[in-house]
């Protein structure tokens, strides 16, 4: 008897898939002050609505808020190590939007996302690459330059995308300043908390994915 429970035991440590993770899954939202939550009390802010998003679908995710208000790719590439850390499972890329209000060149841009997710690929991690859809303020090839680095990058990465974080927000066929009374800040540039209920209420089911995948 004690031999064949044994080989019973065997038999089913075989069968179960040894690389699945238990517990909660941690991921990683490295962003600028749209993942942040400026301009709004914390408990509003798109991390922790996010949190309390994944807890009600009874999901074991955990969500780190690694957002810097002002920072640009190349400011996410310098601390992307140090806020991934030991604990990372998956990530949230969600930069670009201070570049293009700055104007710079989507080949830097581009550039340094691509870095990043060099350095995601590395660990293993599954990624969500969120954009932002650009104006045609600097121009039409600057836009197609900026839209286009997303969307490319998550084809070379495999990663997942949302390009616009904002597309919950427009109305249908519109543009984000139809959106501003009701879902913007008074700056029109960051959202207020209904507008982070609807981007989460989008980006929820995006990040849920890269948990399933992180937990294989």
């Amino acid at each position: 008897m004690g031999r064949w429970l044994r080989n019973l035991t065997g038999v089913m440590l075989l069968a179960s898939p040894a690389f699945a993770q238990e517990g909660p899954v941690t991921v990683v939202a490295l962003g600028d002050s749209l993942t942040a939550g400026y301009g709004l009390p914390a408990a509003d802010s798109f991390v922790p609505r996010l949190q309390d998003w994944l807890d009600a679908q009874g999901a074991e995710v955990v969500v780190q808020n690694a957002g810097v208000s002002g920072d640009t790719t190349a400011g996410g590439l310098s601390r992307v190590d140090w806020a991934l850390g030991d604990g990372a499972d998956a990530v949230i890329v969600a930069l670009g939007g201070n570049d293009f209000l700055r104007g710079t060149d989507p080949a830097v841009s581009r550039a340094n996302l691509r870095a990043i997710l060099e350095k995601v690929r590395e660990r293993g991690l599954p990624a969500l690459l969120v954009g932002i859809d650009a104006s045609g303020q600097y121009g039409p090839d600057y836009e197609a330059a900026f839209d286009g680095m997303y969307r490319e990058l998550a084809e070379e990465f495999g990663a997942r995308l949302e390009p616009d974080w904002f597309a919950a927000l427009r109305p249908e066929g519109g543009s984000l300043q139809g959106a501003v009374r009701d879902f913007m800040q008074r700056d029109g540039i960051h959202p207020n908390a209904a507008g982070v209920e609807r981007i989460v209420e989008r980006l929820g089911p995006r990040v849920l994915e890269i948990a399933e995948e992180a937990r294989g």
